[in-house]
């Protein structure tokens, strides 16, 4: 039996990392790292990591010898990196930096997640050649990382990404925001003036792997083709899921508590990478459907039951 090629999944624990893993899992053999989530009982090799210090994206390389690695590492949350930025600059910008360098020195393929928050959100559709115009510290972060990486590692693939599905805590994704409250009967909120083409993070791991098969590099939008406002996400979810979606108010991200400025049509056009693999993207209802299936296969259960509860 041949031995499988060995897949470093950086920040294997967040939301795109776990369903990443088990996309994975089937060719590669997969090894992750872990930050303040650790995990339990998952078929895959965890390393806890740090971050925190300059040449350890060095050490993690050379100590796991990966023949890929996808990082999915990041301070995600756009209000959390309000609120801690210099973190957010070590996890979202250098780490990247110095991991795709690790690569590029040893012969590894490397692929950088990036964001579609990359952009000031005032025309939407943007394509990879629109200049970005990153508006709060989470996306300034994140563009500094891209520049990063290519400037280490130019063979690297950059995605930028916005992605829902089910996560570790199961409260990470708004489609989780959505499906908790819709489930308990709750009168929720959405915002009917931010864009975006949300893509289901299993439709986006099996993508990226495609990509890599592909031997694709530079910067790709990778999401859905369909652009729809939050409201709208969450109207179709419940119709998906059979929850009453008039419990859903349509509100304006303004009225809303926030610590992060917003962009309000982040929408990206995905057309080069549908011509570099040939065949159109899973579309929005695409997704929503294998998100159901996966409550009901018991999948949503098995990601849940990796989350070490610390006391």
């Amino acid at each position: 039996m041949m031995e499988k090629p060995k897949l470093l999944i950086p920040g294997i624990s967040g939301l795109l990392g776990l369903n990443l893993a088990f996309s994975a899992l089937p060719q590669w053999e997969v090894v992750g790292t872990t930050h303040s989530h650790p995990l339990a009982g998952s078929e895959f090799t965890t390393i806890n990591w740090q971050y925190d210090k300059a040449g350890d994206a060095k050490q993690l390389v050379e100590q796991v010898k990966p023949a890929l690695v996808i990082n999915c590492a990041a301070v995600a949350s756009l209000d959390a990196a309000e609120q801690a930025p210099e973190f957010a600059r070590r996890l979202n910008t250098d780490f990247p930096g110095e991991l795709a360098l690790a690569c590029h020195n040893l012969g590894i393929r490397f692929v950088q997640l990036s964001t579609d928050a990359v952009f000031d959100g005032q025309k939407g559709d943007y394509t990879e050649e629109d200049r970005p115009n990153p508006i709060n510290t989470y996306a300034r972060t994140k563009l500094a990382g891209e520049e990063a990486v290519l400037t280490c590692n130019p063979d690297g693939l950059i995605a930028r990404v916005n992605f829902y599905g089910w996560s570790l805590s199961g409260q990470r994704s708004l489609c989780e925001f959505f499906y908790n409250n819709l489930r308990d009967g709750n009168h929720i909120r959405g915002t009917v003036d931010l864009f975006y083409n949300p893509m289901m993070a299993s439709d986006l791991a099996d993508t990226l792997l495609e990509m890599v098969s592909q031997k694709l590099s530079g910067i790709y939008h990778v999401s859905t083709a369909e652009q729809i406002s939050k409201y709208e996400f969450g109207y179709r979810l419940a119709d998906q899921f059979g929850f009453d979606s008039s419990v859903i108010e349509k509100a304006s991200w303004k009225d809303l508590a926030l610590d992060a400025k917003r962009a309000p049509n982040l929408t990206l056009n995905v057309s080069r990478l549908i011509k570099a693999l040939g065949h159109n993207l899973p579309t929005v209802d695409d997704g929503l459907t294998r998100l159901h299936k996966q409550l009901r296969n018991g999948y949503r259960d098995t990601i849940r039951k990796l989350a070490i509860v610390v006391k």
